[in-house]
């Protein structure tokens, strides 16, 4: 799967460089699994790419944005999230928020010391887009994150 592939090295090569500068490995790399990537048929010239982020227990991603807009629902545990001109927070199973492509995201990871945390996400993006990739900074400016659910 494209989408995943992507996600994937772009977190091995963040958790490589992490590494260099002392940090552990497992602090960085969550556990995706691919799950669709499929052709819009009402959207040309675009694709879904759905996959499951697993966080073990305080394990984060560091700064990234995405090139496409990015649907979020958590499956179980508790995530902490930030996007840029937002402020820090928690979600909880059944929560879920919207990241429009470019979305400067500053903190994700798992709020949880000793349990672990997955979220379902779901790209809508051009087919060769890189899902994800850490950041300097955001391509575009950013748009304020749409509504959680709940």
């Amino acid at each position: 799967m494209k989408g995943f592939s992507r996600f994937a090295s772009i977190a091995w090569l963040a958790a490589l460089a992490a590494t260099a500068f002392g940090a552990t490995t497992a602090a960085l790399a969550a556990h995706e699994q691919g799950l669709l990537t499929a052709p819009l048929t009402q959207a040309p010239g675009r694709e879904l790419t759905a996959l499951t982020v697993t966080y073990a227990p305080g394990q984060t991603t560091p700064p990234h944005h995405h090139q496409g807009d990015a649907f979020v629902y958590v499956l179980s545990g508790h995530i902490r999230s930030q996007l840029e001109g937002r402020a820090e927070r928690v979600y909880g199973p059944g929560e879920s928020w919207f990241e429009p492509a470019g979305t400067h995201h500053l903190v994700s990871g798992n709020a949880s010391a000793d349990q672990p945390a997955s979220m379902l996400v779901v790209f809508v993006a051009k087919p060769a887009a890189a899902l994800t990739t850490m950041d300097g900074r955001a391509t575009q400016p950013p748009l304020p994150a749409r509504t959680q659910s709940r």
